[in-house]
């Protein structure tokens, strides 16, 4: 059994001062405030609170950081850049780069991340020998990094709604059937600390006439897909089949109670009540980079509609940003403030982020839960002086000192305690250009 007395812990009922959190195989088995000072305990100085979920992460697109932000453009003349890259890729050099993506996420305080992963065959679309080799090659990376993963192999099958085939680099990303897909899939076995979920890549890449039986194949997995990002998606969905992308997965059963709609952004009232129990995930940073909107966040939490949050393309590995973003980019659509509560804000990164990703016991610093937890410093140049309950809104990634993942320690002081996270970075990423 290990301890840990947190100069302040964000409990379930609220922050409180002194507590101490003691871990046994994995799980927390207590939380509370004690005046238990023993000098052998360590002390985490700071702010304490559940390890953030990652629900949206494409691994390979950080390859393009700093290198796609520059001049005029749109989703769609980044998505070509983005197929270079994807293109260079094989099951080596993608597990090199995703095991410094993922250690760069432990070091910003996640612990769990959902990888939508459609970057499946070799270049031209023939499968590796091992049809899975890259999805494995990302489960290994996560479990170098010490994070969990969710693994939501994705189903992607043409390039646009209208079925044009897919070509060039997007022939990596097809299996040619949904039969053949889900051939490969029944294949995947999950690992220690990963978990298989399935995505649905967007109205573009999957025609309506497979989306039923995906759902019953699929039916109680965490099942993810991008929805209504690009004004031009609706558009085009619209064209071809009479209704939003929304109302076409709910004609086909898709809505189930585990399904996350990527990014949720140009949707209308009708797709809004039609969404609700469902999951949301938010992308802050990537939807501003790449000029996507800002989606209804206040009017799908009211609704029902459980809100969790994504790093998607890691223009910016930053959970705090993310989460603090859904709040101001309501009051930049509102021009008004204080639309979300703290609370709210931090369920979204932690308890509910996990559920959407299949891991309903992680989120919360509380008895029986995963025993993840994320020290944030309040003696930083951004965080000195503040109030604890308002970490959210002031601290962000480098504030964070230590990183508990199921009871192991994959951040302390400030660095991860295996990977030299800047200079695997460098020599992935560089590797690619």
């Amino acid at each position: 059994m290990s301890h840990y007395l947190c100069e302040y812990a964000w409990l379930p009922d609220g922050i409180q001062a002194d507590v101490l959190i003691a871990i046994e195989n994995g799980k927390i088995v207590r939380a509370e405030p004690t005046g238990w000072t023993e000098d052998h305990v360590p002390k985490l100085a700071g702010l304490t609170i559940p390890g953030f979920a990652n629900a949206h992460s494409h691994a390979f697109h950080r390859a393009l950081r700093g290198r796609t932000h520059m001049g005029k453009g749109s989703f769609w003349t980044w998505r070509e850049q983005m197929y270079q890259v994807a293109d260079r890729l094989d099951p080596d050099s993608y597990h090199r780069l995703a095991r410094a993506v993922y250690a760069e996420m432990a070091l910003a305080g996640v612990t769990c991340v959902g990888e939508f992963h459609y970057l499946h065959h070799q270049p031209g679309g023939k499968p590796y020998a091992d049809p899975n080799a890259m999805g494995e090659a990302l489960v290994v990376a996560a479990a170098d990094a010490g994070v969990r993963i969710t693994l939501l192999d994705t189903l992607y099958l043409q390039s646009s709604v209208d079925g044009k085939p897919l070509a060039g680099p997007q022939l990596r990303f097809g299996d040619g059937s949904l039969d053949a897909w889900w051939d490969r899939f029944d294949a995947l076995a999950a690992q220690p600390h990963s978990m298989v979920g399935a995505a649905l890549h967007s109205v573009r890449a999957v025609p309506a006439t497979v989306m039923s039986e995906f759902t019953e194949l699929t039916s109680g997995l965490p099942v993810h897909a991008h929805v209504a990002e690009q004004v031009d998606e609706v558009a085009a969905c619209r064209a071809a089949y009479g209704c939003t992308p929304t109302e076409l997965l709910d004609r086909h059963g898709v809505l189930e109670e585990t399904f996350t709609s990527v990014h949720a952004t140009h949707l209308t009232r009708g797709d809004i009540d039609l969404m609700a129990d469902t999951f949301a995930c938010f992308c802050p940073t990537t939807e501003r980079d790449l000029g996507d909107g800002i989606g209804p966040a206040r009017v799908l939490a009211d609704s029902g509609v459980r809100l969790t949050l994504g790093s998607d393309s890691h223009a910016v590995i930053d959970l705090l940003e993310e989460t603090r973003a859904v709040e101001l980019h309501e009051r930049l659509s509102a021009q008004a403030r204080g639309h979300f509560t703290q609370e709210e804000l931090l369920s979204a990164a932690t308890t509910t982020g996990h559920a959407s990703l299949g891991w309903p016991s992680a989120g919360r610093l509380a008895v029986g839960a995963r025993a993840d937890l994320v020290t944030i410093s309040l003696a930083t140049v951004r965080t000195a002086g503040i109030d604890p309950a308002g970490v959210l809104m002031a601290a962000g990634a480098a504030d964070i000192t230590h990183v508990v993942a199921d009871g192991r320690v994959i951040v302390a002081d400030g660095r991860h305690v295996s990977i030299d996270v800047a200079r695997e970075l460098q020599e992935a990423v560089c590797a690619l250009f």
